[in-house]
């Protein structure tokens, strides 16, 4: 979930990537169009690993992606859209640390 909410945050930087950066901005728009689910889901794995870093950073990430679902929750949808909106400031800075997180949770 780290990886994929990474490239997802990362749409627009990837192409400055040398060689790889062309496909990762093409996987990346596609899975945009799945951002709302992808959001939610970062938040579920995020709550189940809460005790973790990465767990966290899939709330963050997972906040970020679903903020057009949770901003439709009546009584709190107003403040989440305002923190999340606080931290798109930071988007470009938690992709790349959602992606760092995802490749070493790999290895």
């Amino acid at each position: 979930m780290l990886i994929v909410g990474g490239l997802v945050l990362l749409t627009g930087s990837l192409h400055l990537i040398p060689a790889l950066g062309k496909s990762l901005e093409q996987l990346a728009k596609w899975l945009g169009a799945f951002q709302g689910i992808i959001g939610i889901i970062a938040i579920i794995v995020g709550i189940l690993a809460i005790a973790s870093l990465a767990g966290i950073v899939l709330i963050i990430l997972g906040l970020i992606l679903a903020v057009s679902i949770l901003s439709a929750l009546p009584g709190i949808g107003k403040s989440i859209a305002k923190f999340v909106k606080f931290l798109g400031a930071f988007q470009t800075i938690i992709g790349i640390i959602a992606l760092i997180f995802g490749i070493l949770e790999l290895l």
